[in-house]
């Protein structure tokens, strides 16, 4: 049993850890993580660096008894999103990586005075009304539970535009959704992170190429101008989400040399598509990635640098699971 076993803090398990950005962000919220789950390695050894007093297990939520950790305060987690990601082929509760049901049954194992799940904004594309509808329906009828939100991770200061949507449960008491603490206008920028002609962290080595057929939008950081899935990043702005996917050509890029309005405003007059490579473009690195994402720059990542973008794209930022933790540990406070 943990409630109750200190005075100082709320304690909470975090499930579907992966690198701990949602652990992270609790604990500064106040919350004690005592356990991780889940099944990357690479990012099991990350976590239990991270949090070496937390325990960390590597393995399946599916068939775990989550009898033991009766008395956790919080339970929260980020079920794989690839069921319902636009990138996917979002097949929902057909998936049959669909670990939602999953959450709800270590909720209702363990019956904690709250909950947070958060997801991609997919959950709540009018295809999966229907299924939103059963994901309430599984959690116990104890809990009060907001109605699903989607936010932007850049309104709770992350400098990155990050759809997501949360879902928070408490059991008894009541809770308001978090406000936003910033607005457009007065986001945090990509660019208090990122900066021309300073590399933070080991290079990456992945080129920026013209695309042959660019899909040309009217904001020359939108649509594709170059191959693969990285997009430059206006510095004035939050950066566009960092990817599970990076590392190669999906990872996005500073313009160093001024080069891509010039471009896209060639294409915009009509003139033809260039090839090559794009002078002066650089692919973001591991660190600068993790600081987009708000992971504190002493974090370390274990792993290919394959796997170390990929547990960062796949991570909740850090400030933004404080904002929510914080609001719910107010709550049941």
């Amino acid at each position: 049993m943990f409630a109750g076993d200190s005075d100082l803090s709320l304690t909470s398990i975090d499930l579907f850890c992966g690198a701990g950005g949602l652990t992270l962000g609790l604990e500064n919220a106040g919350f004690l993580s005592v356990m991780g789950l889940d099944t990357n390695r690479d990012a099991m050894a990350t976590y239990r660096k991270a949090f070496p007093d937390a325990e960390a297990v590597e393995g399946s939520i599916a068939g775990y008894d989550f009898g033991q950790w009766r008395g956790v305060d919080l339970v929260a987690g980020g079920p794989p999103c690839q069921p319902f990601s636009n990138g996917g082929k979002r097949l929902a509760a057909k998936d049959n990586r669909d670990m939602i049901p999953e959450f709800a049954r270590a909720v209702n194992t363990i019956m904690p005075r709250a909950f947070i799940m958060e997801n991609v904004a997919g959950l709540l594309a009018p295809r999966n009304r229907e299924y939103m509808a059963e994901i309430l329906s599984l959690f116990s009828d104890r809990y009060t539970i907001l109605p699903p939100r989607l936010i932007n991770a850049a309104d709770y200061g992350v400098p990155q535009k990050r759809m997501r949507i949360v879902l928070i449960g408490l059991l008894k008491g009541s809770i308001d959704f978090p406000a936003p603490t910033h607005l457009p206008g007065r986001y945090v920028t990509s660019g208090s992170v990122l900066r021309r002609g300073e590399t933070q962290g080991y290079s990456n080595p992945s080129k920026i190429v013209y695309a042959r057929r660019p899909d040309l939008r009217p904001s020359p950081y939108a649509g594709q101008l170059f191959n693969g899935g990285g997009r430059a990043i206006n510095l004035d702005l939050p950066a566009p989400t960092i990817l599970a996917s990076a590392g190669g050509n999906k990872t996005h890029f500073i313009d160093e040399l001024h080069a891509v309005i010039p471009y896209h405003k060639h294409l915009w007059d009509g003139g033809k598509p260039r090839s090559g490579e794009l002078e002066g473009g650089r692919r973001i690195t591991i660190l600068e990635s993790a600081m987009l994402q708000t992971f504190p720059t002493e974090m370390e990542f274990a792993g290919s640098r394959s796997s170390q973008y990929t547990q960062i794209g796949n991570a909740v930022p850090p400030r933004l699971a404080e904002v929510i933790g914080a609001s719910v540990a107010r709550a049941l406070n």
